[in-house]
């Protein structure tokens, strides 16, 4: 299994009266097989919302404006906190893993259509992409995974860490479905994947502040009195 690694590493500044922009960075490549597995470090200095989007497979437009093709293979994607083979894989408030791709039966929880496209397949629109929302992420260190969708992290299984491996469903070929009642033809293992962050929360001005700000109102008040 080969893994390929990005670095993505967040500094989000907060100042009173001033709200942040999101920050989005988009991912392009090819997995070289369909055990190639794609491993992004997100590292949160504070509190943040995130949302993940695949359009390897359905295609459309990236948040870097870039066109993205339809044809890639149906992603597996996940998240994992932590470093190393202990990390763990994220579960929402009722124990559910933010893991999925098309052949999990939690994929219609993290339909990714739109933004991405749902190619024709059987004569039927299909989605395959991916749509990951994280609400208040607290700061940390975070693996975002994305392989094969037959190329499947057992973390999701049991809500475990990304040390447990994964189970090999696709054949040696990715896309490895029957979609429609046709063979899946998203065989080029091409993806596409933006990592998008958002203050979890708007920045409000301290009370101190207010004070500080009233007291100096007040003493330019006072001065003008006083040449009067």
């Amino acid at each position: 299994m080969k893994k390929l690694r990005w670095t993505l590493t967040l500094f989000l500044a907060v100042f009173s009266c001033r709200v942040a922009e999101a920050d989005a960075v988009s991912y392009v490549g090819t997995l070289a097989s369909s055990t190639d597995v794609v491993e992004i470090s997100l590292i949160l200095a504070s509190a943040s919302n995130v949302t993940l989007q695949t359009y390897g497979f359905g295609g459309g437009t990236n948040q870097a404006g870039t066109s993205i093709s339809p044809g890639g293979t149906n992603p597996f994607l996940a998240i994992f906190s932590g470093s190393g083979s202990g990390e763990t894989i994220l579960t929402d408030a009722s124990s559910n893993p933010f893991g999925t791709s098309l052949n999990l039966t939690n994929y219609g929880s993290f339909t990714g259509c739109p933004p991405a496209g749902a190619p024709i397949i059987g004569g039927l629109p299909q989605c395959g992409d991916v749509t990951m929302n994280l609400t208040n992420l607290a700061a940390g260190d975070y693996s975002v995974v994305l392989s094969d969708g037959q190329f499947i992290a057992n973390a999701v299984f049991d809500n475990g860490t990304l040390g447990e491996g994964f189970s090999d469903l696709t054949g040696g070929t990715f896309c490895n479905l029957i979609i429609n009642g046709e063979a899946c033809p998203n065989t080029s293992g091409a993806y596409a994947l933006d990592v998008i962050t958002s203050p979890a929360t708007v920045p409000t001005p301290e009370p101190a502040s207010i004070l500080l700000l009233g007291a100096g109102l007040l003493g330019l008040t006072g001065t003008r009195r006083l040449r009067g």
